[in-house]
């Protein structure tokens, strides 16, 4: 894939400039929040999409160009562009509506959630379920769907847990890191072509 047409590096400049121009309205007394995702969702409905790029500051900006640029490059070289975007585009919406819908409708605590840390969870999580060692370790162990679910729910629990810090929206990271998880262990990004049979492990960059 061509460097200068990498989805990563455009994800990641138009998180910059999302960022830039809330820090330039900011100026004019607009909140930067207002570019975020809060219950009702019919209220505002493109802040489904700008509560993706949008930062509650430079900090947390960079936290998530660091995480995109890690998975997002290792990624992008085994899907195609729109899959990418596709993937990372919704699932960081999902992960903002379960955020937003939980805490207010399940803990009774209104919130608002802004950031690409859904979509940055999801990543890894693919990342996690989707490469060779894992789906070579799991290749010899026949486990029920209902055993899969609860060890993807576990596991997501677990790393959310241990990765958690303060203020964190930890529904939109767990939520990122289970659709990550599920859309890894399938190999959704992968553009449909026949599987080798040769060897085990065959999800193989370029693809």
């Amino acid at each position: 894939m061509d460097d200068s047409a990498s989805p990563t590096l455009t994800l990641a400049l138009l998180m910059v400039v999302v960022v830039a121009v809330q820090t330039f309205l900011r100026l004019f007394g607009v909140d930067p929040w207002t570019f975020a995702l809060a219950w009702p969702l019919t209220e505002r409905p493109w802040t489904l999409v700008t509560s993706v790029f949008a930062h509650a500051g430079f900090g947390h900006l960079l936290t998530n160009l660091v995480g995109l640029a890690i998975l997002g490059l290792l990624l992008e070289r085994r899907t195609s562009p729109i899959r990418f975007y596709t993937f990372f585009l919704a699932t960081g919406i999902v992960a903002g509506v379960m955020q937003v819908t939980v805490a207010t409708h399940v803990l009774g605590q209104p919130a608002a959630v802004l950031g690409a840390s859904g979509a940055v969870f999801a990543l890894f999580g693919y990342v996690l379920a989707g490469n060779r060692l894992t789906k070579a370790a799991a290749s010899g162990i026949s486990i029920r769907p209902r055993t899969q679910l609860l060890a993807i729910v576990t596991v997501a629990v677990v790393l959310t847990v241990v990765t958690a810090g303060q203020r964190d929206a930890l529904i939109a990271h767990f939520t990122g890191l289970v659709l990550g998880i599920v859309a890894g262990r399938d190999h959704l990004l992968r553009p449909g072509q026949p599987e080798p049979t040769d060897r085990v492990g065959t999800d193989v960059p370029g693809r």
